[in-house]
C-alpha cells in the first residue's frame, strides 16, 4: 500500500499545519481537532476523544479476529520561542514544535490514508494520538482512562526522529532505549531578618550553596549501563530580589536521570537523604515534590523483531546506533501493557537539535517512517 505524490503533499501541508500552531502539554485541543478532520476521510471504524485529555484514537478493524496493533504519535510542542524564518513557523510566542512530534502525527496520519484504502486482513489497528508527552503525563493518562481497555494493544509501536544520526539511518536496539527521569523540587524554609542583623534569621543559603554541587555528585554518569545516574540542578532561587533582606526561603530544582526504574527509586532515596540532613543541621523546614516523572523506556525483544523485519524488507539501513540515549520518553508505560519498542530515525547529522529554537522536522522522513510502520502491521495483520 504505496502512498501516492498526492499524499505527500497533503502529508506534508497537515504536518506545516500542525507546526504552526503548537500546544503545551494537556493543552492541545486544536491540534485534536486538525487530526480528527484529517483523518475524517479514512472513515476510520471508531474514534476515541478527549482520551487521558485531549488524545485521539483511531480504529480500523480488520476483516477477521486477530490482535491489536497501536502505533502512536504525540500532540504536545514545547514552552519554546521558534526562531527560524521558515513560511510554516509557529504563528503562537513562546510555543514551537521543536521536538517534531508534529513530524510523528504526519508519519501516523499516512498510516490512516492506506488504512483507509483497505483494512487489515486480521485484527485491528489503534493510531494514537497522544497527549502531554513532554511532561511525562500523558502516556500515564491514556492508560488511566477507563475507555484504554477497549482498545489496549497487544503490540505498540513508536518511533522518534534523531539530528546528530546519518539522515534516513535508523538506531534499534533491544532492552532499555530511553532513561527514566523526574524533576525534583526542593523548597527550603526558615525565617527572614533584616540584612544587617541576618543572626536573628535562619536563612536558607549555605544549604543551597552545599546541595547544588553534592546533588550533582549524586551522579555517577558516565557509559550509559546499569548503574547510570545524573543529577542536573535547572533551576535555584533564594528570598526576595531585596537588598535589605536576609532570606527566609529558597528552591532549588533538579532532574534526575537513571538507565532504569529500579535505579531511579535507589538514587531518589539518596537524595532525599542528603537533602533532609542538610537541612536538618541548619535548622529549615524542608518539603521535597516530584513533576514531570518519566519511566524508563525498553523495547521488548519480540516487538524488536517484527521492526528489524520491517525495515529490512523495506531496506532502511539500521543498526543500534548510540543506544539507549539519555533523553527521557513516556512511550515505555506503554510497555508494561503489551510487547513495544520504538525505533529512532535520523534527522541528520548536521540537523538542528531536538529542543534547539530553530529545529524542524524534514518532511522527507514522513515517508520513511510511514513505510517501516505499514510494512510492519501488514507482516502481523495482513
Amino acid at each position: 500500500m504505496a502512498l501516492t505524490n498526492q499524499d505527500m503533499v497533503d502529508l506534508v501541508a497537515f504536518r506545516r499545519s500542525l507546526h504552526r500552531i503548537p500546544e503545551l502539554s494537556r493543552e492541545e485541543a486544536a491540534t485534536a481537532r486538525e487530526v480528527q478532520a484529517f483523518l475524517a476521510p479514512t472513515q476510520p471504524d471508531r474514534v476515541v476523544t478527549g482520551l487521558g485529555g485531549h488524545g485521539v484514537a483511531a480504529v480500523y478493524e480488520g476483516r477477521e479476529p486477530g490482535p491489536t496493533v497501536m502505533f502512536r504519535a504525540e500532540l504536545d510542542g514545547l514552552p519554546i520561542e521558534e526562531i527560524s524564518a521558515i513560511p510554516h513557523r509557529s504563528t503562537t510566542p513562546g510555543r514551537g514544535h521543536l521536538c517534531g512530534h508534529d513530524g510523528h502525527m504526519a508519519v501516523l496520519a499516512a498510516l490512516a490514508r492506506t488504512l483507509g484504502r483497505q483494512r487489515p486482513q486480521r485484527g485491528r489497528v489503534v493510531l494514537m494520538f497522544q497527549p502531554a508527552e513532554e511532561d511525562g503525563s500523558g502516556a500515564a493518562a491514556v492508560i488511566a482512562d477507563p475507555r484504554f481497555r477497549e482498545i489496549a494493544p497487544d503490540f505498540a509501536f513508536a518511533l522518534h526522529n534523531l539530528p546528530g544520526m546519518p539522515f534516513g539511518k535508523v538506531a534499534l536496539a533491544e532492552g532499555p532505549v530511553n532513561c527514566a527521569s523526574r524533576g525534583m523540587r526542593i523548597v527550603l524554609t526558615g525565617k527572614t531578618a533584616h540584612a544587617s542583623m541576618p543572626e536573628f534569621g535562619i536563612s536558607p543559603v549555605d544549604v543551597v550553596a552545599q546541595l547544588m554541587p553534592a546533588l550533582t555528585g549524586l551522579g555517577k554518569g558516565g557509559p550509559l549501563e546499569e548503574g547510570f545516574s545524573m543529577v542536573t540542578v535547572t533551576h535555584a532561587k533564594i528570598g526576595e530580589a531585596a537588598f535589605g533582606v536576609a532570606p527566609g526561603h529558597a528552591e532549588i530544582w533538579a532532574t534526575l536521570r537513571t538507565l532504569t526504574d529500579a535505579g531511579m527509586e535507589d538514587l531518589c532515596a539518596s537524595a532525599e537523604q542528603l537533602v533532609l540532613s542538610a537541612a536538618r543541621q541548619k535548622g529549615l523546614g524542608v518539603e521535597i515534590s516530584y513533576d514531570d516523572i518519566f519511566q524508563h523506556c525498553e523495547n521488548a525483544p519480540e516487538a524488536v523483531a517484527h521492526l528489524r523485519r520491517a525495515l529490512e524488507e523495506e531496506g532502511v539501513p539500521y543498526d543500534r546506533g548510540q543506544l539507549p540515549i539519555r533523553a527521557s520518553e513516556d512511550f515505555g508505560r506503554f510497555g508494561h501493557r503489551a510487547p513495544a519498542a520504538m525505533f529512532f530515525l535520523g534527522a541528520g547529522e548536521n540537523h538542528p537539535s531536538l529542543h534547539n529554537p530553530d529545529y524542524d522536522f524534514p518532511d522527507d522522513l514522513i515517508a520513511i517512517g510511514a513505510r517501516v510502520f505499514i510494512r510492519t502491521l501488514r507482516n502481523l495483520l495482513g
